[in-house]
């Protein structure tokens, strides 16, 4: 267990000799915004280590020093949480990298496959899984909780191995790398906080009930980045959209809504709610949000659209690849209702060689499908 700076800066100049190392986190977030950092595990083909970001004193720059080293490959399974904590902590997003999760669903392991079902199938080995949801903050961590997170990064060597000769073997590589420019891209967790009413589910249409909306998420996603704390410790998303319905403009009418705790209109921040509502309230209606715009699909989509469905099962079956990484419903019916000009990504790059096109054959009836044999088959028409 690595606990000093020496230590670390020593450890990362060995890892930094290798192609490739790999790389996982244990942290909490169930009571903080922000994931606390509590262990990180790293592994080259010839060093496995584990570091203690809660031991005094010490720095993890040599840390993100390795994880900006362009020439090492850093392999993550299910990434993009570490990469996160990274990014926050860091301030960097590792380059490059490989993400075992995405590379098994190219590969035919099926959707999110977890990290120890793709050790048991590629390796044979089954991991003991019982030390996963301990408190990892607690010192000094057991020989069990040591063994289970060392075991995160060693059996990931083998698995990459395993998957990055199958994308070479099926001529993959490139639909992998597509993914991983997802993944390395800032935006991906750089959430602006005005934009967090969009991660809400849209119940609302209206443009007033969207101003208030959009202004009382970002107070929030604010609130909860200061304190620390999740945001429905701040205010439950069920109150905003009441909020957002109801535009309380004073505390008497925030303190009559069903979703407020009694007396919370009084508090600060039932005042900082208070402004944001007649803040939004305020905003030229050219201003204000609005709900993107219904368009009634065209006659037979809805049918073109299960066509496609079983299109997307018939193609990801025979080229071994998992249908979620082809296509999600949503792009199934866009392609269904506005064809050729869908902007989706399963009309773009190597999905679209794949699918993209035959889905596109199949919606203009220049191909059908079939069932033949007890196997469903395309044929040209």
């Amino acid at each position: 267990m690595i606990e000093t700076t020496a230590d670390l800066e020593a450890a990362c100049i060995e890892l930094a000799k290798s192609e490739f190392i790999t790389i996982d986190t244990e942290f909490l977030r169930e009571t903080t915004f922000w994931p606390e950092l509590c262990l990180i595990q790293m592994a080259s083909p010839t060093t496995e280590v584990l570091v203690d970001p809660l031991a005094k004193g010490l720095d993890l720059k040599p840390f993100f020093e390795l994880m900006a080293n362009s020439s090492v490959l850093k392999v993550f399974h299910a990434a993009r949480q570490d990469i996160e904590i990274i990014y926050n902590r860091g301030g960097l997003i590792p380059h490059p990298i490989f993400d075992t999760q995405v590379a098994a669903m190219v590969c035919g392991f099926g959707d999110s496959v977890s990290y120890d079902q793709l050790v048991s199938r590629t390796k044979g080995v089954q991991i003991d899984k019982s030390s996963r949801f301990t408190d990892w903050s607690r010192r000094p961590l057991s020989e069990k909780q040591l063994d289970y997170a060392l075991a995160d990064v060693t059996h990931l060597r083998d698995v990459y191995l395993y998957l990055k000769a199958e994308l070479e073997r099926e001529g993959r590589s490139l639909w992998l790398s597509e993914e991983m420019d997802v993944l390395e891209a800032k935006e991906t967790y750089d959430i602006h906080p005005d934009d967090a009413w969009q991660r809400l589910k849209m119940r609302l249409r209206k443009p007033q009930e969207l101003a208030v909306l959009k202004y009382v998420a970002a107070w929030r996603e604010r609130e909860a980045r200061s304190r620390n704390v999740p945001r429905s410790r701040v205010i439950k998303d069920d109150a905003i959209y009441e909020i957002a319905q109801q535009q309380p403009k004073d505390a008497e009418a925030l303190g009559r809504l069903r979703t407020i705790p009694k007396g919370w209109e009084r508090s600060s921040a039932g005042a900082a709610v208070v402004e944001a509502v007649n803040t939004a309230l305020a905003l030229p209606k050219a201003e204000m949000p609005h709900a993107p715009r219904q368009t009634q699909a065209p006659e037979g989509a809805a049918a073109a659209a299960e066509l496609l469905k079983v299109l997307l099962k018939l193609i990801s079956e025979k080229h071994g690849v998992a249908p979620k990484v082809i296509a999600n419903s949503e792009d199934l019916d866009k392609i269904a209702a506005e064809g050729e000009n869908a902007d989706v990504g399963a009309l773009r790059g190597w999905r679209r060689e794949l699918f993209g096109d035959p889905a596109l054959q199949l919606i203009k009836g220049d191909v059908a499908l079939r069932f033949v044999g007890k196997k469903v088959e395309t044929v040209a028409l």
